[in-house]
């Protein structure tokens, strides 16, 4: 099992394209780990904007009493591709996997098969 630190370093290392990465508590909208990001792209602001994305969906599914769960949130950008995993591994409840990846140098199933991976090795 890996901890926070570790499952980011993997993520930033094994995942081709990867321009950043964050554990997001949703429910806060607080980064509990950062890696990457830059002076112009700031992971702690990504991520409080997209807790809004999920607890948007997560509305959504509700009004329209759908009894499903989300397993990722894929938004592509010109450049970029934002991927949203929802943890559900014993401890995850609430939390959320933020990847960005350059939409050039990324395989987007490769991506989310190794963040499906990582989830599984998180030990939060």
């Amino acid at each position: 099992m890996a901890n926070t630190e570790a499952a980011l370093k993997d993520a930033m290392s094994s995942i081709d394209g990867a321009l950043g990465v964050a554990l997001v508590d949703y429910g806060s909208g607080m980064a509990l780990g950062t890696l990457g990001g830059s002076p112009s792209f700031d992971l702690t602001v990504a991520a409080a904007g997209n807790t809004d994305v999920v607890r948007a969906k997560l509305r959504t599914m509700e009004m329209l009493g759908i009894q499903d769960s989300i397993e990722d949130i894929l938004i592509t950008l010109g450049s970029q591709y934002h991927l949203i995993r929802l943890l559900t591994g014993r401890g995850g409840n609430g939390l959320f996997l933020y990847l960005a990846l350059d939409a050039q140098r990324a395989n987007l199933a490769m991506a989310r098969h190794q963040l499906k991976r990582i989830e599984k090795e998180l030990e939060v």
